[in-house]
């Protein structure tokens, strides 16, 4: 366009040529027209286009000025009449759920509360909480891993460790750690925002509370809870309203005739998701993976371990060794069905939960509209023994009047409540329906137990390949879990029972699981002549069958690659030496330099990986103090984990000529150096 109108305008500007000679006259003022026509045709058409994208150019810039409002915590909480916001760091939605049970419970205290993601807002904010009369901010914090964040607390982590200047004089605080014992650094991330908030000035207006999962974390969280309120009402001088009636947070919508397509099936965020797979895909937005192989590892025995290879062509999925993937399993359609029919309801009502707080980020409990059947299949927990907050809000639908009683004292803090919720609820492994199944006079509205339900959470699993020989493909190994209660019912581990079910081909269609990755510090050795030592009874082979690929690979490029020695155990070698042609193989072709099995059942008296270790401890103590050999522990954190630990610290004592004190520093800093690095669950 420009070349065109400098055109006309150089015509323009030299009138004497054209009054010397006639034809050229006519000549050069045909052209001069064509050219100021064409000029302006084009003009005309560009500047028709022009104006689109302006209105494009407002509303990016309006969501901009949108979201920068909405992560402002302080200004909502003026806005709605809040003092109280509780931030949660949740993996597995546990957090979230104490800080929805204590924002509640600001009401019954003449308060209000909010609860938040701190993934969701600028959490520099803090210092300006103290703009707020009688304002308060809790932490509910779990750890995650290795005395990790959880993902949703990893900005807010950061964020405390680099302000250091930062100050939160005037902003009162106090923090509730969710943890287990049986790991490293047990609570590590509540204790750790306890002590930065009062670094930075803040005050803390009640001690830090510590949750063991190990032990009865139900059981801390309504202790703590129940001093924890009574201190609130001294600092900011205020009483309990006693009222003590169920607060309900949502509120139900039917719908009659509302279009299917604006209906949730299943996804987890944006509608259609699952129709329309659009990557980048995450924990919001997971891809569909189907299952090319699911097969049975061990030969015998009455458990059913399972190998399954996910297809992740064309989703853009990288993945490295070491790292999870998490599946969404949904529950089993009997159980559904049953809580359908004992509740008398029509499973395919169409429904919304909305939040009664129009202000909150938190529109529905999980995606709406929707029907019962989906909710209770793909969004909500069914299947864990529900909390002690769930018992009280359902007790006053109980006709009978011992029910009632007995749900309230279960929910409460009294010696003889615990103690009767431990054996009736977590001891016999009561999920909701048998609850309703064992008290015939509870029969609450459906509605309302949708929104006390927690929600169904994605499992993590270790892969179990390499994407250096699998680069399309995701591999799991797991074991079903399937066990018979105290009440006679036999529990099926949800996501184990439908991965096992998960046929390659089911009814002619392909078999599809959501699923994601989420990355992990559980890394090979960045030099691969490093030795590596591996750990794994059980399924914690899983990352060390990835792990041998990889250094097997390496061999084939020919890159010079460290011993590989792996450590393994199970009970019986003829019924679940899980992998072992694989195994084998690798150390036919020297990816495996030594391949130690323990079967623990074999023979009369034990044996497990430990005592392996100290047989070989020689070859250990010269790999590891040597030759700067990498530790890696996969499985059961609650023994294994442990008792392999304790042999390494006997193995450095022996070989090293070290102290008790002295070999578990030794092993502490091999961990800070990442060189000894453990994957456990318990």
């Amino acid at each position: 366009m420009f070349a065109d109108m400098a055109g006309v305008e150089t015509d323009a500007t030299h009138p004497e040529s054209m009054a010397t000679e006639e034809e050229p006259l006519i000549s050069n003022l045909d052209l001069f027209l064509f050219t100021l026509i064409a000029g302006i045709v084009i003009y005309w058409f560009m500047s028709r286009k022009k104006p689109e994208p302006i209105p494009e150019f407002k509303k990016l810039d309006t969501l901009t000025a949108t979201s920068t409002r909405e992560t402002s915590f302080v200004e909502k909480m003026k806005k709605t009449g809040k003092n109280i916001i509780v931030f949660y760091g949740s993996q597995t939605g546990t957090a979230e759920e104490f800080a929805n049970r204590l924002s509640k419970d600001a009401q019954r205290y003449g308060m209000k509360g909010m609860a938040a993601d701190p993934e969701e807002y600028d959490m520099a904010e803090l210092s300006r909480l103290s703009e707020i009369e009688n304002s308060l901010a809790i932490f509910c914090m779990a750890t995650y891993g290795e005395g990790d964040p959880t993902d949703n607390a990893q900005d807010f982590y950061d964020w405390l460790q680099e302000n250091g200047e930062e100050d939160l004089s005037g902003v009162n605080f106090t923090v509730f750690g969710l943890g287990n014992k049986t790991y490293e650094h047990y609570n590590a991330m509540g204790a750790y925002v306890d002590k930065r908030l009062e670094e930075l000035g803040a005050k803390r207006i009640f001690d830090l509370g510590m949750g063991d999962d190990d032990a009865n974390l139900e059981d801390d969280f309504v202790s703590w809870r129940e001093q924890f309120w009574p201190a609130v009402c001294e600092h900011f001088g205020v009483e309990a309203l006693g009222d003590d009636s169920s607060i309900r947070q949502y509120e139900l919508k039917e719908h009659t005739d509302l279009n299917m397509n604006k209906v949730y099936s299943g996804e987890i965020g944006r509608i259609k998701s699952f129709e329309n797979q659009k990557p980048p895909f995450d924990a919001k937005n997971p891809f569909l993976a189907t299952v090319t192989v699911n097969r049975k590892l061990n030969k015998a025995g009455g458990r059913h371990l399972m190998h399954l290879e996910l297809d992740i062509t064309g989703s853009k999925i990288r993945y490295e060794s070491g790292d999870h993937v998490a599946v969404f399993p949904t529950n089993d359609t009997a159980l559904v069905i049953k809580l359908g029919q004992i509740l008398g309801v029509d499973l395919d009502s169409v429904i919304s939960l909305n939040n009664l707080d129009e202000e909150s980020n938190k529109k529905h409990p999980f995606p709406c509209p929707t029907s019962y059947r989906t909710a209770l299949t793909h969004y909500l927990d069914i299947t864990h023994p529900p909390r002690t907050n769930v018992l009280y809000e359902l007790a006053q639908y109980a006709s009978d009047p011992k029910d009632q009683e007995n749900m309230r004292k279960m929910a409460s803090s009294s010696p003889e409540g615990k103690a009767l919720y431990q054996s009736w609820v977590l001891d016999a492994c009561r999920n909701i329906l048998a609850i309703l199944e064992d008290l015939p006079s509870l029969r609450p509205p459906i509605d309302h137990l949708c929104e006390l339900l927690p929600r169904l959470q994605a499992r993590y699993y270790s892969i179990a390949s390499s994407s250096k020989i699998h680069p399309n493909s995701i591999h799991i190994c797991a074991v079903v879990v399937e066990y018979e209660t105290k009440t006679g019912r036999v529990h099926n581990g949800v996501a184990t029972t439908w991965l096992k079910n998960k046929t390659v081909v089911d009814n002619g269609h392909k078999s599809t699981v959501p699923m994601f990755i989420r990355k992990s510090q559980f890394r090979l050795p960045f030099k691969a002549t490093n030795p590596v030592i591996m750990v794994g009874p059980g399924t914690g082979i899983a990352p060390f069958v990835g792990f041998i690929q990889e250094r097997g690979w390496l061999k084939e490029q020919g890159k010079e690659v460290g011993e590989t020695v792996m450590f393994f155990g199970c009970r019986h070698e003829n019924e679940d030496f899980i992998y072992q042609e694989e195994l084998e193989e690798a150390k036919k072709k020297e990816a495996l330099t030594g391949l130690h099995v323990a079967f623990s059942r074999d023979q009369e008296e034990k044996v497990y990986v430990q005592h392996l270790l100290r047989n070989h401890k020689e070859d250990i103590w010269r790999l590891v103090h040597s030759q700067n050999a990498h530790i890696y522990i996969c499985g059961d954190a609650k023994n294994m984990a442990k008792d392999v630990q304790t042999a390494f610290y006997e193995i450095a004592e022996e070989l090293g000529g070290l102290t008790r004190t002295q070999a578990t520093d030794y092993i502490k800093k091999l961990m800070t150096k990442g060189r000894y690095s453990q994957d456990v669950w318990s």
